[in-house]
């Protein structure tokens, strides 16, 4: 058989009771066997380079001393392994943010003078910021669940350590501005924004726009409804302000950044897309699977709560090509759980079948990006923990940008019950990390028993290079730990700027392998001369 045609991908599920606890090779696989098809002739779709993001959620600047986080080493080591990818800093509060420079304005850490290394945060206020951030925290849940939001001044100083940390970090910045600063007649007043954008032009910071956060809840938050027919005419009013600038004139603007489509958020985006859609570069919507509140473990491991997805992206990317079929679709902020994420859940192991799958989803979609909410800010989804130490979705996420290209392939499981707790998804590698011809198999095992996964040596070839990824605990215990195994070695920081090797197991070609229980899993096949991928 040819490698640019059809192949088949044994999948066998072994309903034995040990779970395994890394990559293991079954020479007597059972009789139950089902088909996966895999067609390595062509890509279906090919996202953006940048297409696992990340945001920084605008509560961090609730009081500016915290945006000097941002300059701790440790933060910076973990955002450069992200790149490159967009960095979204926006969220609820960004619609309470109003810019209001100081006069004597001091350089707070822009790189363009090669400051990266000199602007780092010293140790003692690094860890008396942590401790305060723990306290602010507190007083920011408060006002989510009051829904009483006060009006937040930011100045220089949060821009500049903003466009510091993109810039050292190999990040694309995306700014948020505020779109209920309103006129009498109920149109964004663009005044603010303007006087944002003249500084940034003076300072020489390059970087993209949106306008607004959520306009479907402008009325629950702030008491203010703006339909998505206005919604757009302030987009066309920014990009119009855009275009006047030296700078700015061809630079990204993202938006509506509406809710998942239900009742008046599929209105306020069909609005939008009638005035604005020609004014921005993609259309953003968010979205979450639960309500962080009264979720459970099972809903993280729920295969219908997954494939919820499909449903609310199918809808969208039907109404913006109507309008716009050429227009990109992105997540512009995405999570497990909203409502700030589920104690206890968004943080740990359990998250990321949530977090592989919808990247996996998103892609063989149709959308372009996706934006983790969030890197550093308020909640339990957050990437690293308060110590500014990587949770498990954030070595998830480095693993994904290391092994996974832009292209995505068709893999099909046609007819196999079992393919509810086996979850498929495959890609050409990533040629920065691998040859051409390369494809990288994404798979998780949802199930609390190991399932196996037989590849042809057409496909195999010579070499698979396999990471697992499994809680450090066994066991449904284990999916609450917020510490992860990769390949049999609990994964964490050598030191404030350094890594550890995050490396495969070579597995000899044409063997069986393993999908432990609740695992995550990428299978490189290095030499499977893939046609799409050359």
């Amino acid at each position: 058989m040819e490698s640019a045609g059809l192949l088949l991908v044994l999948v066998l599920v072994l309903w034995n009771q040990t779970t395994g606890s890394g990559v293991q090779l079954i020479r007597d696989p059972d009789r139950n066997s089902s088909a996966v098809e895999l067609d390595l002739s062509a890509v279906i779709h090919r996202v953006d380079r940048r297409f696992l993001s990340v945001t920084i959620d605008a509560s961090l600047s609730s009081e500016e001393k915290f945006m000097s986080l941002l300059s701790s080493p440790k933060i910076r080591t973990l955002a450069k392994a992200l790149s490159p990818c967009f960095l979204r800093f926006g969220g609820t509060r960004q619609d309470f943010m109003v810019f209001s420079p100081q006069r004597s304005h001091q350089n707070s850490g822009s790189s363009e003078d090669g400051s990266c290394d000199q602007m780092e945060l010293p140790s003692w206020l690094e860890d008396k910021l942590k401790k305060d951030w723990t306290q602010q925290q507190l007083i920011l849940i408060r006002e989510d669940l009051q829904r009483k939001y006060r009006r937040v001044k930011f100045t220089e100083y949060t821009v500049d350590l903003l466009n510091s940390f993109s810039n050292c970090s190999g990040m694309d910045l995306i700014f948020g501005l505020n779109a209920l600063l309103r006129t009498a007649d109920n149109i964004w007043n663009s005044s603010n924004a303007a006087s944002l954008l003249k500084y940034c032009e003076s300072r020489g910071y390059r970087m993209s726009w949106e306008l607004g956060n959520e306009p479907n809840s402008f009325q629950k938050k702030a008491g203010i409804r703006v339909d998505g027919y206005q919604l757009g005419q302030d987009f066309t009013c920014l990009r119009e302000m855009m275009s006047r600038s030296r700078l700015y004139h061809d630079a990204g603007l993202f938006g509506p950044d509406v809710g998942q489509p239900r009742d008046h958020r599929a209105d306020i985006l069909e609005g939008f897309l009638q005035t604005g859609a020609q004014a921005v570069d993609a259309c953003t919507w968010h979205h979450y699977y639960v309500n962080g509140r009264d979720t459970s473990l099972e809903d993280f491991l729920d295969p219908k709560v997954l494939d919820t997805l499909a449903l609310k992206t199918k809808e969208v990317l039907k109404k913006v090509k109507l309008v716009s079929p050429d227009k990109p679709v992105w997540l512009g902020e995405t999570s497990s759980a909203y409502g700030g994420g589920a104690v206890g859940l968004s943080d740990t192991f359990a998250a990321g079948f949530m977090w592989l799958d919808k990247l996996g989803l998103a892609a063989r979609l149709g959308l372009d990006v996706v934006m983790r909410q969030v890197f550093i800010g308020s909640g339990s989804y957050h990437m690293v923990d308060e110590n500014l130490d990587p949770l498990p979705d954030y070595w998830l996420s480095v693993l994904y940008k290391r092994l996974v290209g832009p292209e995505v392939l068709k893999v099909g499981f046609p007819g196999v019950a079992q393919r509810k707790r086996v979850r498929l998804y495959l890609h050409c590698a990533n040629k920065k990390s691998y040859r051409g011809g390369a494809v990288t198999l994404i798979s998780m095992n949802l199930g609390q028993k190991p399932a196996s996964i037989s590849v042809p040596a057409v496909v195999s070839s010579n070499t698979v290079e396999a990471f697992v990824l499994q809680s450090d605990q066994p066991g449904e215990e284990g999916l609450y730990s917020r510490l992860v195994k990769l390949n049999g070695d609990v994964l964490k920081m050598v030191d404030d700027k350094t890594l550890p090797d995050l490396k495969g197991t070579r597995l000899p070609p044409a063997e069986h392998l393993q999908l432990p229980a609740f695992s995550l899993n990428f299978f490189v096949f290095t030499d499977a001369a893939a046609a799409a991928c050359m």
